[in-house]
């Protein structure tokens, strides 16, 4: 290896490094938790719609929401987990405050038999680019 090839080497692994502790930062100054809800049986497919309106337009209309996943489990249908980042607390604040997320909570207030909000830390997030 000649020397441009080692400093180009250097320079592009300290980037590199600089990039990762970035990232890094970034992540841990993220809002992430997960929903765990529970459903009426009854009323499955109607919080299922409101579930749905509420992701999209926060996910369209708050800049500060950044991931929002509802899914239910196979088995257990009426056990609903949703996975949330938003780019830091205040966002998850506003997120609470946002008008389409208050019909949201009145629309399914009677539909939820229970709901356990579990703070998490990342250990790693990755996804595919579309």
């Amino acid at each position: 290896m000649n020397a441009k090839q080692v400093l180009t080497f250097s320079v592009t692994f300290f980037l590199a490094l600089l990039g990762a502790a970035a990232v890094g930062e970034a992540m841990a100054q993220h809002h992430i938790q997960i929903a765990e809800i529970d459903v009426d049986a009854a009323q499955l497919e109607a919080y299922k719609a409101a579930v749905r309106e509420q992701i999209e337009a926060a996910i369209r209309l708050e800049p500060g929401v950044l991931v929002l996943y509802s899914v239910s489990n196979k088995d257990n249908p009426t056990h609903v987990t949703v996975f949330e980042i938003y780019r830091d607390r205040e966002a998850y604040l506003a997120h609470l405050q946002a008008p389409h997320f208050l019909k949201y909570k009145t629309t399914v207030e009677k539909m939820v038999k229970s709901l356990k909000l579990v703070p998490v830390e990342p250990i790693m997030l990755g996804a595919k680019a579309k």
